[in-house]
């Protein structure tokens, strides 16, 4: 329950006076956090301050700045706030000092964030806010969650946030990055979604700052290495040990003394000869292999990503881009093997191969989770344009403040907290190639004039900018909306439909697909390699009966847990959820259902912190602040099995 001003001061006072009811639950971190604000700062709970904001040219400079992390903190910003879209929240990103320097959000939260003062510029340290999510995770330097009347300011308490820190190579804490809504509950999955983000910030500066240096990659289980959990040490030609994420030191016991690491031999790290990793990693072999750490013979799986430009020299490339893990990776399906056996299926590629090189626009239906950019991608690849640009969108998943720099791009300055060397947009990032449209109707009114102006002349303007650029893309578009509705009420443009509906394709649901025996065999050989995991008969059958509610992303989703949890890479009817092998789901668990976004946000989340807690229950749950029973029930609700 929210208090009044008043009561609130009352409430904080008696807290760190040693007053208050002894039966209130209030985290100590958050006491300490009141009690810095009372003594160190001098602020009061009653007081309502104003936001400090930065002016323009202190905005610019600190986004400047920190210029690797923004432009890396963008990309897991967008990735989370696409995982929590339509729940009201706000993504933000800021520096060590606590000034916000990016800011993703809901537009239903709009209003609460413009009166809390969350804005690009905005100083959110406990010095100026008091306790709050940002602030108070820049001094504690770990997770929290901030909720409601924990936040210290009275004009905060209508917040719930949370947040977790992000470091440099060198461990220095350079940001903070948040998730702010008005939920009444303290979500404890949210904050551990937030983490995981942050580390993928942190592994990515990583990558980017050791791309002359040898990378030894590595997890105790194969099936983690190249992902979020995974331990990453830089070395150069001669063994020396340049650097190690967080991951890293935390898994070898190395986390309360990380500068000892570095300078060491990475042969006393690991039981490994350095030639021997050197050649590996020149040979391009990525499949994980053993390894043992030398002060107590543990047993890691590892790969070794080669240094670039045949130098391992050390060096920070504050301006070269994170690059994608360098793991073999299955290829996409193909425009042929899309069909696999189902009739419409078929037909569509059929339809679609006749019109691929005339640059007819192309029209998506489906439910969500049907595979329409998969679709997409394929009748790209299979185009004259196949090796240009495929650049895609979701008009869904960035807000209506962004989306219209977002696709047009934007002069430098052209608005407060824009880059400095401004921004070439989706469609001229596409020019030459396909520019997928996601969820094209729920494109705002406003924006969809101007694409289709630029649609039909053929040319764009960035935001700021007088001169028009020729653009030459070919246009396919999604939806899972009834688009004749959304023109009937005024919602979307009949000009515009008709200018992207030149044909119209329409993905059938997975339930109704006739081919999912042979889709989920490709499935398995694109995450996983050809022959690479068996299913059992009875589970193949139980995965073929259910309904599949969230369509072929749930399946997806299903099979990559499964194989996670199965035995000797062969997928068996107890891998697969409770309520899958039911065959069904009631409508009341509908929305929290495993496969569905929340379920697998809660999944992530719970996956996370056992990986953190070192798969201690008793730890996890109390780092999840649930009983063990619950975390129990949980993990069995979500098939997650404890490591033996």
């Amino acid at each position: 329950m929210r208090l009044t001003a008043d009561n609130h001061a009352k409430f904080v006072y008696a807290m760190v006076e040693g007053k208050a009811n002894p039966d209130t639950m209030i985290n100590r971190q958050i006491v300490y956090s009141w009690k810095r604000c009372l003594v160190d700062y001098g602020l009061t709970p009653s007081d309502n301050p104003d936001p400090y904001v930065l002016s323009r040219a202190q905005i610019t400079e600190r986004q400047d700045r920190a210029d690797q992390l923004l432009q890396l903190g963008r990309v897991e910003m967008a990735n989370l706030y696409q995982q929590i879209a339509g729940s009201g929240f706000a993504v933000i990103l800021t520096d060590g000092e606590g000034a916000v320097l990016h800011y993703v959000g809901d537009p239903r939260f709009s209003k609460t964030a413009a009166r809390a003062g969350l804005q690009v510029g905005s100083i959110w340290n406990e010095e100026i806010q008091g306790t709050n999510g940002m602030g108070t995770c820049l001094v504690e330097q770990k997770p929290l969650v901030v909720h409601h009347n924990e936040h210290f300011l009275p004009r905060n308490t209508v917040l719930t946030c949370s947040a977790a820190p992000i470091f440099d190579p060198y461990h220095n804490l350079v940001g903070v990055l948040d998730a702010s809504s008005e939920s009444k509950l303290a979500q404890q999955h949210t904050v551990a979604l937030v983490n995981m983000s942050a580390q993928a910030i942190e592994n990515r500066l990583f990558l980017s700052a050791f791309t002359r240096a040898h990378l030894l990659r590595f997890h105790s289980r194969s099936e983690f290495v190249s992902t979020l959990g995974e331990g990453i040490v830089a070395f150069d030609d001669s063994g020396k040990v340049q650097a190690a994420n967080r991951n890293a030191l935390f898994q070898l016991g190395w986390q309360a003394q990380p500068e000892l690491m570095i300078g060491q031999n990475i042969e006393q790290i690991f039981d490994v000869r350095v030639p021997s990793l050197i050649e590996k990693g020149q040979s391009h072999i990525f499949h994980p292999a053993p390894i043992r750490a030398s002060r107590d013979g543990r047993r890691f799986f590892a790969i070794i990503q080669p240094a670039e430009h045949g130098s391992s020299k050390f060096g920070y490339c504050p301006q070269m881009p994170a690059r994608a893990p360098s793991v073999v990776k299955p290829g996409e399906l193909t425009l042929k093997e899309l069909s696999s056996g189902d009739p419409r299926m078929a037909e569509n590629a059929v339809r679609a191969t006749k019109i691929l090189d005339l640059d007819i626009p192309i029209m998506l239906y489906g439910e969500t989770g049907t595979g329409k950019d998969v679709f997409g991608k394929a009748l790209h690849m299979s185009s004259r344009r196949g090796q240009k640009p495929f650049v895609a969108i979701n008009c869904a998943a960035i807000p209506e403040t962004l989306i219209e720099s977002e696709l047009f791009g934007y002069k430098p300055g052209a608005f407060t907290g824009a880059s400095r060397q401004g921004s070439r947009g989706k469609i001229l990032q596409a020019n030459g190639g396909t520019l997928f449209l996601d969820e094209i109707g729920d494109m705002p009114l406003n924006l969809q004039a101007r694409l289709l102006r630029v649609l039909e002349e053929k040319e764009v303007a960035p935001l700021g900018g007088e001169k028009t650029v020729e653009v030459d893309v070919h246009v396919i578009s999604a939806t899972h909306r009834d688009l004749d509705r959304l023109i009937a009420s005024g919602e979307f443009r009949e000009d515009l439909f008709y200018r992207l509906n030149g044909m119209c394709l329409t993905m059938p649901a997975l339930r109704d697909r006739t081919d999912k025996r042979t889709l989920i065999v490709r499935l398995l050989e694109l995450e996983f390699g050809p022959g690479k995991v068996e299913v059992e008969e009875d589970a193949l059958h139980c995965l073929e009966s259910y309904d599949w509610p969230g369509n072929i992303r749930q399946l997806r989703n299903v099979l990559r847990t499964g194989v996670m949890l199965c035995h000797n890479n062969s997928l068996s009817l107890k891998d697969i959820p409770d309520d899958i092998r039911c065959g069904g789901r009631s409508a009341a668990n509908t929305a929290n259902a495993p496969g569905t976004p929340l379920a697998n946000a809660e999944r992530n989340a719970i996956l996370a912190t056992l990986e953190e807690a070192h798969w201690n229950v008793t730890k996890a749950a109390k780092k999840l602040n649930v009983s063990r029973n619950t975390l129990y029930r949980k993990m069995k609700r979500y098939t997650i099995t404890p490591l033996r």
